[in-house]
């Protein structure tokens, strides 16, 4: 079985309209890597795709967790294969509150037979809730339900450290956030940072990178990965820009 997120030759439509073309990228596990690229060329759309959204046609290719191709499955089989997406917009869900959202989503991978410890759900629970700095009375309220920014992607990293995934799939988990939030909500994905997980962090920006260092970085360019490297190359587009991108792009066509 193959230990890594494998995604070959996907491509996918909104509509009438292609926005992954013969996308490739390859996640293993233990390895933490960084998609980049400006607004438009197919990021969110990369992780809806993984998580299974409706709203995208998938003409082509696959998307295989540890050799399993997981296209066509529901979102809720997928998160069971090891998949998790942070969105970059969490919902609202009135009168579901936190607490009781989370353990219904433990519960739903139970084996039959199997009980639920509450104490140690508990527990748990209120241990990372600690390392995210949430205040523990946030257990009771309705998720996202008037969080700010920051909390809502605290609440996402609480979710995510919770269920345990296979694969990390964190879309622009930056977005809103000030620095102090930022170092935090960073903190908590570099504590499930291990050899039995693959994180992919979606981002603009290079900032976050500070705080969450990548085994590798990738540029997306047109539904693509058009350039790959280290950190340094994260660096190299906080200071070039994507404009720098697009005439290496046209320099390489020429």
């Amino acid at each position: 079985m193959s230990n890594q997120l494998e995604i070959k030759n996907l491509t996918a439509n909104i509509g009438d309209k292609p926005i992954l073309k013969d996308f490739n990228l390859t996640i293993p596990k233990g390895e933490v890597h960084a998609l980049m690229g400006p607004n438009g060329t197919g990021k969110s759309t990369l992780a809806k795709v993984i998580a299974g959204h409706e709203d995208y046609e998938v003409t082509s290719g696959e998307i295989l967790v540890d050799g399993e191709n997981i296209l066509g499955m529901e979102p809720d089989e997928i998160s069971h294969a090891g998949v998790f997406l942070a969105f970059q917009y969490p919902m609202e869900i009135p009168g579901v509150s936190i607490a009781n959202f989370i353990r219904a989503a433990l519960q739903a991978r139970m084996e039959e037979g199997e009980t639920f410890d509450a104490p140690a759900y508990y527990r748990e629970l209120y241990e990372k809730m600690d390392l995210l700095q949430m205040d523990r009375k946030f257990t009771s309220r309705s998720l996202n339900e008037g969080f700010s920014g920051g909390e809502k992607k605290r609440c996402e990293i609480l979710q995510m450290s919770m269920l345990e995934p296979t694969y990390c799939i964190m879309d622009e988990t930056d977005s809103g956030l000030d620095i102090d939030a930022l170092k935090v909500v960073s903190n908590g994905v570099n504590l499930m940072r291990g050899e039995d997980r693959g994180i992919l962090v979606i981002t603009h920006y290079q900032r976050l990178l500070e705080y969450i260092v990548p085994d590798q970085v990738h540029v997306m360019w047109d539904g693509a990965i058009v350039q790959s490297g280290d950190k340094e190359l994260a660096i190299e587009l906080e200071a070039k820009g994507y404009e720098w991108v697009k005439n290496e792009l046209a320099t390489a066509g020429a």
